[in-house]
């Protein structure tokens, strides 16, 4: 008799899919566009671990490692994103300005170069059997999932992020804080967009669903602000002499970091008030 497997499982399996095309891809060359595509196909497909973990919490058996093997991948792959944002800076500021900011540049591409050089090696030294590996043990743990349980499950990882924030929602909300935010407010999204494939109620209505968004985006700039921020300090902090420009620049970046930081405290403030209770 065959075991039907739940419908949440299809969700896995298109994620899976295209992140196991986008690492072919990187196998025959590293581009930043298509590792950044394949870091959010990673994370989801942890996050899915996640929910299966506690749909079956009380199954000792249960592969709870299965995505273990792809954490140095994914660690990589964060790190060119990291870099890409910072790079993007760069070239901002260069537009704005018309400046040159050769030292700096040849700094990043050195770290680029590094960089990609070392992924290449890891997505060439590791086996595509492993991807079809991971995808048979999740399809196995997928089988007869109630519906009822997996939005259970869902609901649980959504509470858990909810905790997370109650300890983030005093106080000023430093780096490491609004990181947090950050993090668990896009797991929030893709929990929410699964709840409504499988056909059940959001947890929060259109509006709030769109603040929690909102905010979201807006840690997004400032992220990018704090990554710059702190790449370029590193690179200063072993100068002897700075000339105006790049102390020019870092002023600029820490007044923008000021700016951004109040406007996304603002915005997290005030949805923590509406979705913590």
């Amino acid at each position: 008799m065959q075991v039907k497997v739940s419908p949440v499982f299809s969700v896995f399996q298109k994620q899976h899919g295209e992140a196991k095309e986008l690492f072919l891809a990187l196998g025959k060359q590293m581009k930043s566009k298509k590792s950044i595509e394949l870091l959010g196909k990673l994370n989801f497909l942890e996050l899915y671990l996640e929910l299966l973990t506690k749909i079956h919490f009380q199954e000792e058996n249960l592969p709870i490692d299965l995505f273990s093997g792809f954490i140095p991948l994914q660690k990589k792959l964060r790190k060119i994103h990291h870099l890409q944002l910072i790079i993007n800076d760069l070239q901002k500021r260069k537009k704005d300005t018309g400046l040159n900011y050769g030292s700096y540049e040849n700094y990043l591409e050195k770290q680029k170069k590094e960089l990609y050089t070392s992924s290449y090696d890891m997505v060439l030294g590791s086996s595509i059997q492993a991807w079809d590996e991971f995808f048979e043990k999740t399809k196995e743990a997928s089988q007869s999932l109630k519906p009822l349980a997996v939005n259970t499950g869902i609901n649980q990882l959504i509470q858990e992020e909810l905790e997370s924030f109650h300890l983030n929602h005093h106080g000023e909300m430093d780096t490491a804080r609004l990181k947090v935010v950050f993090k668990g407010l896009r797991t929030i999204i893709m929990l929410e967009n699964v709840l409504l494939y499988l056909g059940f109620n959001p947890i929060y209505i259109a509006e709030t669903h769109q603040e929690i968004e909102d905010t979201k985006n807006s840690l997004k700039p400032w992220y990018s602000n704090h990554l710059a921020f702190q790449s370029l300090s590193f690179f200063l902090g072993s100068k002897e002499e700075i000339s105006k420009k790049y102390l020019e620049w870092i002023k600029d970046l820490n007044k923008e970091k000021k700016s951004l930081t109040l406007k996304v405290e603002s915005q997290a403030i005030s949805l923590f008030d509406k979705i913590l209770v």
